[in-house]
């Protein structure tokens, strides 16, 4: 069956009403209106949109719209999809709608633990696009709530996945993130976005910064249950560490064991939404990797590995980067380089993120003296290496 042009649709929809009224009720000339149902002329969207509201046509013009002539099934079929998407999307939110997005937000949640950043961003970008369209149109107070905290969410997400990659975007959306969580009244967000910033700063070099955001997030947190509480505080012993102040290390780690003791069992999981045992047992092993103190640090690691599942890819390799980083203070270059080495070339390739090779550089960079040594070699030869070729590097001949 063929499908029906945008002009035989507004001929339908006209009905007996003259030509004249319907220009008059979408505010444009008589004669464009005759030349779209003659399809002499394509409608722009804003004229489109006016006569799909002055024909209560519940989305079809606009749709119809966006079909031009010529296109192909595909073409057709997106913009179609967009037309109900629209339609749908100014219809008034259920409570089944409302879990949907906190489904969908979860669920995306739960993705960075497992899945390549590149591919997370695009359903992210996709997901925000939905959920922009929704909030274009009015709602009760307590359903703009939920939607702005969703926003929130969703920005920190999108932030904390260019954030892996390397991308400065991402600071824009922490700002986006922070104004829809203030927007919304919500502390345990608002929480949640400072500790996941204060990585940025941290990542970035800005240990005092990072120390300041992470502070913010527990203050907001104000003691109470809060996986912004349980970020922010090994967040905050790492970058002390890094500045090597001992006590106030030792100090935010307990501050970490307590948040966590008192996160409910829900929220202790694989998520960026989440904290877990594993988690504070590589955070804390990284702390004391910097203090330099390598026995504690490889009690914590060892411990971290037990937890951890294969699938936690970022993780699993940053915590045995710090392994590779302590056998370097230990005195053993050349196997702290084959271990680095060895942790790049067995990770998948889309899981090679700007975030691993930052930390990798930093154990290449504790043993630039030993580069008589073939292993420290390779890896600064597999880190020189442009991203698409560190899979099939020196490393991979002669690795084992």
């Amino acid at each position: 069956m063929t499908q029906e042009s945008f002009g035989a649709a507004l001929r339908r929809l006209r009905g007996s009403r003259s030509v004249r009224d319907v220009a008059l009720l979408a505010s444009c000339g008589k004669s464009y209106v005759s030349d779209l149902e003659l399809g002499k002329r394509w409608p722009t969207p804003e004229i489109a949109l006016a006569l799909d509201r002055a024909l209560g046509a519940d989305g079809e013009l606009t749709a119809l719209a966006e079909v031009r002539p010529g296109d192909g099934a595909l073409a057709k079929a997106d913009a179609l999809q967009r037309g109900l998407s629209e339609m749908l999307a100014a219809g008034p939110m259920t409570d089944a709608s409302l879990d949907e997005w906190e489904f969908t937000v979860a669920m995306h949640g739960r993705a960075t633990r497992y899945r390549p950043e590149s591919e997370l961003l695009a359903e992210l970008v996709e997901h925000f696009q939905d959920l922009r369209l929704v909030m274009s149109h009015r709602h009760p107070a307590h359903v703009r709530k939920q939607l702005t905290i969703t926003a929130a969410q969703l920005s920190g997400l999108m932030a904390l996945t260019l954030l892996k990659l390397g991308d400065s975007r991402s600071r824009s959306w922490w700002r986006t993130g922070r104004s829809a969580a203030a927007a919304a009244d919500d502390r345990a967000t608002l929480s949640w976005i400072y500790a996941q910033e204060a990585y940025q700063l941290y990542y970035g070099g800005d240990l005092f910064g990072a120390v300041e955001l992470a502070c913010r997030a527990q203050h907001l947190a104000g003691g109470l249950p809060c996986t912004g509480a349980a970020l922010a505080a090994p967040l905050e012993a790492r970058a002390h560490a890094l500045l090597g102040a001992a006590e106030q290390t030792s100090a935010a780690l307990a501050s970490a064991e307590a948040a966590l003791e008192r996160l409910p069992s829900p929220d202790r999981i694989g998520s960026a939404f989440g904290y877990s045992e594993s988690q504070l047992r590589f955070h804390a092993g990284n702390a004391w990797t910097h203090l330099g103190q390598t026995q504690r640090a490889a009690a914590e690691h060892s411990r971290a590995l037990e937890l951890y599942p294969a699938t936690d890819h970022t993780d699993l390799a940053l915590l045995r980067l710090d392994q590779a980083m302590c056998v370097a203070l230990d005195g053993d270059p050349a196997s702290a380089a084959a271990h680095a080495t060895q942790t790049i070339i067995g990770l998948p390739p889309q899981h090679r993120s700007a975030l691993i090779i930052y930390r990798a550089r930093d154990v290449a960079a504790k043993v630039p003296g030993a580069r008589g040594e073939s292993e420290v070699r390779v890896l600064h030869e597999l880190l020189a290496l442009p991203a698409g070729e560190r899979g099939s590097s020196g490393a991979d001949r002669e690795g084992g």
